[in-house]
């Protein structure tokens, strides 16, 4: 995915070997007005979040300084002009329960948490977002926007998404006091919308079809798969989806047609299966035309109307997912890219980040984009700061939070993903509402009886990408010697300040220089810390 400057350099050699003596000084005076570096103005600004309790902290010029001769150091260069994918943003999720948590709250702590969010300034400035169609994992009950058996989508309805909350709609929820029933999933979106500044793309995922639509289930909503006599009618659901939520201001970015399709033998919450064949099959012969017909995608410009986004699970298996559809030219014309989960967390690291699944990815699709759509981590409610630094569990090992979202970003986006999305962005101090005990951490935490609010390390970890590396900014090279425990990616913006993430994993601090062009610029990373050092004109 890097980008050629060979037009560029045509045109140079034109110039050049022309014979005419006049236009050889002004190109003689071009070249040496030119030599002046764009960036011989630029000043660092660094911020740091560690283990030893700095959240996203503004290092000043002193603290910068290597505090001794004996630090370790690592030497960096960056060469800001060989560049390779566009970024679409990072973020996290809108979700029944983070709507419900906020409603729980005061309007104005509710609109700080948002601010906090959304806010490229005042906060994260979280871009690339999800949602769920129909019910998800984190909806207080299952839910739908139609009547069972309604083949005309006669009832079809998003008022699910709008009509607020009664308090009865689980245990988990009974009992705790509304300050605002009247919120719901719709009116949070809207309301991110408005922060000053926000910049919002929202992925919509289906996790079931209403159940009278398919076979096999085990509950309501919950495994089993849709049966083909109703993929037409689920196409149109679909996008009728899509119209309803333009309808009410808000212009979905993305679509995937199934969330995690190869998990519904044994899931816990609602699910619907999708082979690989059938995935491709439902979106050549139906989804896609549909959204063609309904004017949400543009088949000429992939990247101007709804992007489609197929697989939406584990990045381990992705590539035996995709093939089938990609091979496809009938159903890859309708894909803008993959989007994939990190799951499980406890076997990224012993598979290097699945790095390999990632460059075959981008390597046999170079024209299809790449997005981390899911992330996720079970809270610890008793330790809800210290679980990201120390050791957690998932149903397959071990693994410590804060390490394998670091590596885990920068390895994706080292290897071409252009987006990175974390599942639900607010959640109780309980991990709740589920009624599925499948209890999460997030970002922020909101304990929905005092109003506390907790921003987790997660929050300040996402907010060094996020708010630093910008809608339309490019990945560029880092080039640097390879040392254990350090992890580093950089990527130019649109308004031509660079910013570099450095991941220390140590135990101890590094001397970190980076040169760009004729000038270094120097700071010390503590250990177990996230960097963000930005290079900006003065």
């Amino acid at each position: 995915m890097k980008k050629s400057n060979s037009q560029h350099s045509l045109k140079t050699y034109n110039i050049l070997n022309t014979s005419s003596l006049p236009l050889l000084i002004l190109v003689f005076m071009f070249v040496s007005c030119s030599s002046k570096s764009a960036y011989q103005n630029y000043e660092s600004v660094v911020y740091q979040t560690s283990q030893a309790g700095d959240n996203l902290k503004l290092i000043t010029s002193n603290d910068a300084k290597p505090t001794s001769t004996e630090i370790k150091k690592v030497a960096l260069q960056l060469l800001p002009n060989e560049e390779f994918q566009k970024y679409y943003g990072f973020g996290a999720s809108f979700t029944e329960s983070s709507a419900w948590n906020l409603a729980t709250i005061p309007v104005d702590l509710r609109k700080n948490v948002l601010t906090k969010l959304f806010s490229p300034t005042e906060g994260a400035g979280f871009t690339l977002t999800r949602t769920h169609i129909n019910s998800s994992d984190y909806s207080n009950t299952h839910y739908t926007y139609i009547e069972d058996g309604d083949e005309d989508l006669s009832t079809f309805s998003i008022n699910e998404d709008l009509k607020g909350f009664t308090g009865e709609e689980n245990e988990q929820v009974q009992g705790v006091e509304l300050i605002e029933p009247s919120y719901d999933l719709i009116p949070m979106i809207l309301e991110a919308s408005s922060i000053p500044g926000a910049d919002i793309k929202i992925i919509a995922s289906p996790w079931s079809p209403p159940s009278w639509m398919k076979t096999g289930e085990t509950l309501e909503m919950t495994n089993g798969t849709l049966q083909p006599k109703y993929y037409g009618l689920w196409a149109k659901y679909l996008s009728k989806y899509v119209s309803a939520y333009a309808e009410k201001g808000i212009k979905l970015w993305g679509i995937t047609p199934q969330n995690e399709p190869l998990h519904y033998h044994d899931a816990r919450w609602d699910s619907n299966g999708f082979t690989p064949e059938q995935g491709r099959d439902f979106l050549r012969d139906y989804l896609g035309p549909q959204l063609v017909k309904d004017g949400h995608l543009d088949l000429n410009d992939l990247d101007s109307g709804l992007h489609v986004l197929i697989y939406d699970h584990n990045k381990s298996t992705m590539n035996d997912y995709v093939a089938p559809t990609y091979q496809d030219p009938e159903a890859a014309k309708y894909v803008w890219g993959t989007a994939f989960h990190w799951y499980a967390n406890s076997e990224l690291k012993e598979n290097n980040w699945y790095a390999e699944e990632l460059s075959k990815l981008q390597k046999n699709w170079p024209n299809k984009g790449i997005i981390h759509s899911e992330s996720s981590i079970d809270l610890d409610a008793s330790a809800p700061i210290a679980q990201y630094w120390r050791e957690s569990t998932d149903y397959a090992g071990t693994f410590i939070p804060f390490e394998t979202y670091a590596y885990d970003i920068i390895t994706d986006l080292n290897h071409g993903t252009q987006g990175y999305v974390e599942w639900c962005s607010i959640l109780s101090d309980k991990g709740q509402p589920n009624p599925y005990d499948n209890f999460n951490s997030a970002p922020i935490l909101i304990n929905p009886v005092t109003d506390e609010v907790i921003y987790t390390p997660l929050y300040y970890l996402l907010s060094h990408f996020s708010k630093f590396i910008r809608p339309g900014a490019y990945r560029i090279t880092l080039k640097g010697e390879e040392l254990k425990g350090l992890i580093y990616t950089a990527a130019k913006n649109p308004d031509g300040s660079i910013a570099i993430v450095v991941y220390n994993n140590n135990e101890e601090g590094y001397e970190v220089s980076i040169k760009l062009e004729t000038k270094t610029y120097t700071s010390e990373i503590a250990a177990k810390a996230i960097e963000t050092i930005i290079l900006q004109d003065k």
